[in-house]
C-alpha cells in the first residue's frame, strides 16, 4: 500500500522533482517506510511506500529487466504468484518477490490490457522510460481497480497534467488552486459525499474504477480520455464460468469463492487482522481466515453507550474462532479530543468514515499493518434496506409520472403539513421528494440515498435551482441507471450502491482513514471474480424473504453462528445523536455558525444554522448537521476559493 503521484509536462528536472516531492511530503502517512522517484522530465513519478510484501526488495519504482518501463503501485495484485509463473514461462525476468513487479512484466507482455489480467485493489502508473529505443514516443498508463477500492485523482494546470492518491496531495503541489466546485457541493449536500468523477475542488477529478488512461509525456496530458475495461452491469450480465456452476451449487461454488479470495487476502510479510463487528460479513471473514491462519487478531469498537455497542456479540465471535481479540473503548470526550485530528484525516469531506479512524488507530496501536474489513457485503448480498426500497421507489415514480406535476406538488404539501414530519420521517421526505419530482434523478434509488432533498440543498445554496445531477456526476449517474436498468432488481440494486454510495463514501473514507494512520484495508467481499459470480446469478438465489443475506448465509452455514445471523439488522455507527447534544455541542455549534469564506458565498448562513436548531429540538436527524460542520471544517482546512 502507498501513496503515489506524478507529474506530465515540466520540461525541468529540478522543478519537476520539486513538484513531485512536495506531493509525497503530503502523503507520507500513506507510506511512512519508503520514498521513491523517477524523473525523465517532461515526465516525474513519486511515490511513499508502505511495505508490506517483500519488505527489503520492494522498493519503487520496480524496472523491467532493462529499465524501459517503471511502475509506482498503490494497492495489491492478489493473484501475483499465478502472474509471476504465467510471465516466467514467457521469458521474464523476475529481480523481487512483490506483486508490484509482476505489473512491469505484465505491461511488456499485454500492453494496456494488462489490467484485465490483474485480480486485487489498486491504482497505478506504468511509464516507459527514456530507455526506451524511441523514447519521444513513450507513453504512460494510469489505470484503477474494477471497483474503486483505490483512489486516483488527476487535474489539468496551464497544460501540466498531475496525478495522485490524494486530493491533498494535488494542492501539494502547488500548481492545483482550491477553488471550490459548485457541482460537486450540490453532490456533497444531496448524498453527505462527493460524486465521483468530480471532488471538491475544481478542475480535480477522480479516474473512475474500471477504466485506464493512455497518455503521452510529450502531448503534456493535455487530451485526459479514460477507457473502460471493466463494468459492474456489463460483467453482472455475462455467461461468466458457466462450467463452475453445472458442476456445483451455487451455494457450494459461492464457498470455493469464498475460501479462495480470503486465502489471498490473508497474504502478508506484516501483521494482519480483522475488523469484528456483530454483522454477518465481518463474522463471515473471521470464520474464513480461522480456517486458514491460526492465532487471527480481531478488532472491534466499543461505546459505553450499549445500545449502540456491538461488543457481546463481537466477542462471542472471536472466542467461537479463538482469535487475539482486542476491544477499543471510544467515549464522547475522548472523540472531543481527537475530532480536529479524525476530521483533518478525511481527504475529502464526508458524513460518514470517523468509526473507520478510530478503528484504524486501534489496530495500529496492536501493531497491524493489515487489516480485513466486511466492506461490500451489504452491497453484494443485499443486506440494505435499499434492496426493499428501491422497489418501491420505482413503483412511486411510475405513478407520479402519470400525475400532473401541479398536482403532485399540492398533495405533497399537504402531506407534509399533515404529517408534522419529523426526524423519524426521513424516508417520507424522500419518498414526497420523488412524488414532487422523479426526473431529478435517472433512477429512484438516488432517492433513497439522500441527506438533503433537491428542496432543501436548494434551500441551503440560497434558492440556487441547478438541477440535481448537474456536472460530470450526471453522466456517470446516467450510465449507472442505464446498466442498473438491464439487470434484475435485487443485482441493480447492487450496481447502483457498488457506484454510488459504496465508491463515494464508504471505499473513499476508508482508505484516507485507515491510511491515515498508516494501516491497508483490505476488503475480500469486493473481490471481481466474487461479485460477477454473484451478479450473475438468477435473483432467486440471492433473495429469500425473512432470510438476510441468504446467499451468504447458506454458503457459509455450518460456520456462521446463529446470534448473528438471527439478530435484527444494525449498521456500525458512533453515538452521535448523544455526543453532538453533549460532548461535541459547544464546537459543532460553533463551526456551523461561522461559514468557511468560500462556503459564505455560496450558502445560506440562516439556512444552516436552522438545520442545527432542527436537529437539537428534534425536527431532524444528527447527520445533517454533522455533514455541514464536516464541509465547514474540510473548507476552512484547505482555505478555498470561489472562482471568479
Amino acid at each position: 500500500m502507498c501513496g503515489i503521484c506524478g507529474v506530465i509536462g515540466i520540461s525541468s528536472s529540478e522543478r519537476s522533482e520539486t513538484v513531485v516531492r512536495q506531493m509525497t511530503a503530503a502523503m507520507r502517512h500513506r507510506g511512512p517506510d519508503d520514498e521513491g522517484r523517477l524523473v525523465e522530465p517532461p515526465l516525474a513519478l513519486g511515490m511513499r511506500r508502505l511495505s508490506i510484501i517483500d519488505l527489503q526488495r520492494g522498493h519503487q519504482p520496480v524496472f523491467n529487466e532493462d529499465g524501459t518501463v517503471a511502475v509506482v503501485l498503490n494497492g495489491e495484485i492478489y493473484n501475483f504468484q499465478d502472474l509471476r509463473r504465467t510471465l516466467q514461462s514467457r521469458g521474464h525476468a523476475f529481480r523481487t518477490l512483490s506483486d508490484t513487479e509482476a505489473i512491469v512484466h505484465a505491461y511488456e507482455e499485454w500492453g494496456p490490457d494488462c489490467v484485465d489480467h490483474f485480480e486485487g485493489m489498486f491504482a497505478f502508473a506504468v511509464a516507459e522510460t527514456t530507455k526506451q529505443p524511441l523514447a519521444q514516443a513513450r507513453s504512460v498508463l494510469l489505470a484503477r481497480d474494477r471497483v474503486g477500492i483505490k483512489p486516483l485523482y488527476y487535474s489539468l494546470a496551464d497544460g501540466v497534467l498531475l496525478f495522485a492518491s490524494e486530493v491533498r496531495a494535488l494542492l501539494a503541489s502547488g500548481l492545483v488552486k482550491p477553488r471550490l466546485s459548485i457541482d460537486a457541493l450540490r453532490s456533497y449536500l444531496l448524498f453527505g459525499s462527493v460524486a465521483e468523477p468530480m471532488t471538491l475542488i475544481e478542475g480535480v477529478f477522480a479516474l473512475p474504477p474500471g477504466h485506464r488512461v493512455l497518455l503521452s509525456p510529450g502531448s503534456g496530458g493535455a487530451s485526459v480520455q479514460p477507457q473502460a475495461y471493466w463494468d459492474f452491469a456489463q460483467a453482472a450480465q455475462s455467461s461468466g464460468d458457466a462450467d463452475l456452476r453445472r458442476q456445483n451449487s451455487p451455494r457450494e461454488s459461492l464457498r470455493d469463492l469464498l475460501e479462495t479470495t480470503v486465502a489471498r487476502h490473508l497474504i502478508a510479510d506484516v501483521p494482519l487482522g480483522v475488523f469484528l463487528s456483530s454483522g454477518i460479513d465481518s463474522t463471515a471473514l473471521v470464520a474464513l481466515a480461522a480456517r486458514q491462519k491460526a492465532d487471527v487478531h480481531t478488532l472491534t469498537v466499543v461505546f459505553p453507550e450499549q445500545e449502540y455497542s456491538e461488543a457481546t456479540l463481537a466477542r462471542q465471535t472471536a472466542q467461537r474462532f479463538k482469535t487475539r481479540h482486542q476491544e477499543l473503548l471510544l467515549t464522547g470526550e475522548q472523540m472531543l479530543e481527537r475530532l480536529n485530528e479524525a476530521v483533518a484525516a478525511l481527504d475529502q469531506p464526508s458524513m460518514d468514515g470517523i468509526n473507520t479512524y478510530f478503528v484504524s488507530w486501534a489496530a495500529r496501536q496492536a501493531g497491524l499493518k493489515v487489516a480485513l474489513s466486511g466492506l461490500g457485503g451489504d452491497e453484494i448480498f443485499g443486506g440494505y434496506g435499499t434492496f426493499r426500497q428501491t422497489p418501491r421507489a420505482q413503483s412511486l415514480a411510475a405513478l407520479a409520472r402519470w400525475i400532473p406535476g401541479t398536482l403532485r406538488s399540492a398533495s405533497a404539501a399537504v402531506a407534509e403539513r399533515v404529517g408534522n414530519l419529523g426526524r423519524r420521517d426521513d424516508a417520507r421526505r424522500k419518498l414526497l421528494a420523488l412524488w414532487r419530482q422523479p426526473e431529478d434523478f435517472p433512477h429512484p434509488y438516488f432517492f433513497t440515498r439522500l441527506l438533503f432533498t433537491p428542496a432543501q440543498a436548494a434551500k441551503l445554496t440560497g434558492g440556487n435551482g441547478d438541477p440535481a445531477t448537474s456536472g460530470a456526476w450526471g453522466e456517470w449517474a446516467a450510465q449507472t441507471a442505464w446498466g442498473a436498468q438491464k439487470l434484475d432488481s435485487f443485482t441493480s440494486v447492487s450496481c447502483l450502491e457498488a457506484r454510488s454510495y459504496m465508491l463515494n463514501t464508504l471505499l473513499r473514507d476508508t482508505d484516507s482513514m485507515s491510511m491515515a494512520h498508516s494501516l491497508e484495508v483490505r476488503v475480500p467481499l469486493l473481490d471481481h471474480l466474487l461479485i460477477e459470480f454473484v451478479g450473475q446469478l438468477p435473483e432467486r438465489r440471492k433473495r429469500v424473504n425473512g432470510v438476510p443475506k441468504a446467499l451468504l448465509v447458506r454458503a457459509l452455514e455450518d460456520l456462521l453462528p446463529q446470534e448473528v445471523v438471527c439478530q435484527k439488522k444494525r449498521t456500525f455507527t458512533l453515538p452521535w445523536e448523544r455526543w453532538l447534544r453533549g460532548a461535541l455541542r459547544a464546537q459543532v455549534e460553533a463551526g456551523v455558525a461561522d461559514l468557511s469564506p468560500a462556503l459564505a458565498r455560496v450558502l445560506d448562513a440562516g439556512a444552516v444554522r436552522r438545520v442545527w436548531t432542527d436537529f437539537l429540538e428534534g425536527r431532524t436527524t444528527w447527520s445533517r448537521a454533522w455533514s455541514l460542520f464536516v464541509l465547514n471544517d474540510w473548507a476552512k482546512r484547505h482555505e478555498l476559493s470561489i472562482a471568479e
